[in-house]
């Protein structure tokens, strides 16, 4: 084999020869005068060029490993003492299966095919070899005189042993990866463990965070139980990834548990929250909807701070969108949020979900909704199941490239034995000293016809009583008095067109009145009061059934 052609194709010998031009003219340019004459005559010393170094010694002198093998199977014609030392004497003459083995073991012979066939260089980068380092691999074609293909075609293999920079990037990938598993570890112990379960919902929910190259968000859900069979449910996304959304988010579940205490409407909730969330950071913002369910009433009220629209599928089969209201998200400030409404009578399913789930690089926001209504159509089950269906039907991988949280509510149709266990019923409450009588009397009927125990069912007519005499004291026209029976509890709400909230206080024993909402929070599990929407107050207080 003549080495002098190869080594013509090895890296860095057409740069050799550029500075071997380049002095030549600089001699050239010496010899006009510019320099003294004893300088000059150093410089004109005769240089051996490239062709006339030994190759050999050359190749064997390279710190990177070099091989040489020709022919269709490769058969081994050199390799420089840099391989020698790597991985021992090797046999010249025999196919590289054979010779040269830790090539076969990482995957190279099928390039040197590829190579030898296209007659184009490649380059694998970072490959372990069996001695355990790790080299960059270019494979060049070198042929002998100028025929192109033939028996004297080879492949010329330099491998640069690049294990630093390998260590390197495996351990800043292991850097990486723990940083991310404290993010998600944070974003998991902020979410909620266990969702509580409403009397009247069914409700299931899935958070998966972004694949192992994207940074964790700040996706988040929650279900919040206000009492007098009233549910809030709340899904948000704070913008931005990493530990800091995660804490974020975290500060901002939070503060909507602790104001969806204070049972007030939607659009409020989004208006504390707003402060809030400048007062955490300026330059965050998050979105998130807020919605309430009140079974009495058959529809889902809520409010949107610039989260994507709550999905209801009714008991038909008909998908709706809840497009209006929507304001700015959440740490933009100046806008005032309104409440909207939709249905969500028995049967009906709600689907509450960030853009996670919906929105992808290379399709409009609004084609991810619609394919997510077409799935929600016709996804049937359990919430469980339907919410594993919405995240199979919008291809949600482990790999995906954004977190994704879904929450699934169904307001189940009570047929069979449990229309026996949830059960309503109403009184208009009449002004006059004959309505809180009345009011006894319908209370009493009604806690027999359900068969409550003895002691419950006194406990709920002495309830009935003390809220018909506060309202009929305190609050004003029209007034209503209600009783809702469910699986787990008795529930007992009067309302009046009065919106001053009652509150518990300790009556002097010389006082006449100021004992009712004292009497009623002993003898219940569990009170309160809020606001309605039109205008008045709605007091109500639960008794938990007992099992069996």
């Amino acid at each position: 084999m003549n080495f002098t052609r190869w080594s013509a194709r090895l890296p860095g010998t057409q740069r050799r020869a550029a500075a071997r031009t380049d002095h030549v003219v600089t001699e050239d340019r010496l010899s006009e005068g510019a320099v003294p004459t004893a300088r000059a005559e150093q410089l004109t010393v005769p240089v051996p060029a490239v062709d006339e170094l030994p190759v050999r010694e050359v190749l064997d002198r390279v710190p990177a490993l070099v091989a040489l093998v020709h022919g269709p199977d490769h058969r081994l014609a050199y390799v420089n003492d840099a391989y020698v030392v790597a991985f021992g004497l090797r046999p010249t003459g025999e196919p590289a299966r054979r010779a040269l083995p830790e090539l076969d073991e990482i995957g190279l012979l099928p390039l040197l095919d590829q190579v030898l066939r296209s007659g184009k260089p490649r380059t694998v980068k970072s490959r372990k070899a069996p001695d355990g380092r790790s080299y960059t691999f270019t494979c060049t074609p070198v042929t002998e005189g100028h025929g192109g293909g033939g028996g004297g075609s080879g492949v010329l293999v330099f491998a640069t042993d690049v294990t630093d920079h390998a260590e390197a990037a495996e351990r800043l990938r292991a850097s990486e990866r723990r940083q991310r598993e404290t993010a998600v570890t944070l974003q998991r112990s902020l979410l909620p463990q266990e969702l509580e379960e409403p009397d009247d919902l069914r409700i299931a929910a899935t958070y998966l965070p972004g694949g192992t190259e994207a940074a964790v968000g700040g996706d988040w859900y929650d279900v919040i139980t206000l009492g007098g069979g009233r549910t809030a449910l709340v899904i948000g996304d704070v913008m931005g990834r990493g530990v800091r959304a995660a804490a974020v988010m975290g500060q901002l579940r939070t503060a909507v548990r602790a104001y969806a205490r204070l049972d007030l409407p939607p659009h409020e909730i989004l208006q504390l929250l707003d402060g809030l969330a400048m007062e955490i950071d300026a330059n965050q913002i998050a979105t998130c909807a807020y919605a309430i369910h009140d079974p009495n009433e058959g529809k889902l009220v809520y409010a949107s701070a610039g989260h994507l629209p709550i999905l209801v599928r009714d008991e038909s089969g008909v998908v709706l969108r809840a497009d209006e209201p929507t304001g700015p998200p959440l740490g933009t400030g100046g806008w005032m949020h309104a409440s909207g409404s939709i249905p969500l009578g028995p049967g009906s399913t709600a689907v509450l979900y960030t853009d996670g789930l919906v929105e992808r690089r290379d399709e409009d926001l609004d084609e991810g909704i619609a394919a997510l209504e077409r799935a929600l159509a016709g996804a049937t089950g359990t919430p469980q199941v339907i919410c594993d269906r919405l995240v199979r039907s919008a291809g949600v991988t482990a790999e995906h490239d954004d977190d994704v949280a879904v929450m699934v509510l169904q307001h189940p149709a009570h047929t069979g034995p449990d229309g026996d266990l949830f059960r309503n019923a109403a009184l208009e409450l009449l002004g006059g000293v004959e309505a809180a009588p009345r009011a006894r009397a319908f209370a009493s009927g009604v806690l027999t016809s359900w068969r409550f125990p003895v002691e419950l069912h006194d406990l709920g007519v002495l309830a009935v009583s003390e809220l018909v005499a506060n309202s009929l004291q305190h609050g004003t026209p029209p007034m209503r008095l209600r009783l809702r029976r469910t699986d787990r509890r008795l529930i007992v709400e009067v309302t009046d067109g009065d919106d001053h909230l009652p509150r518990r206080r300790r009556a002097e024993p010389g006082d006449e009145s100021g004992r009712g909402i004292a009497i009623v929070a002993t003898i219940a599990s569990n009170w309160g009061s809020r606001r309605t929407p039109g205008g008045g107050k709605a007091v109500w207080c639960e008794f938990v059934l007992p099992k069996g």
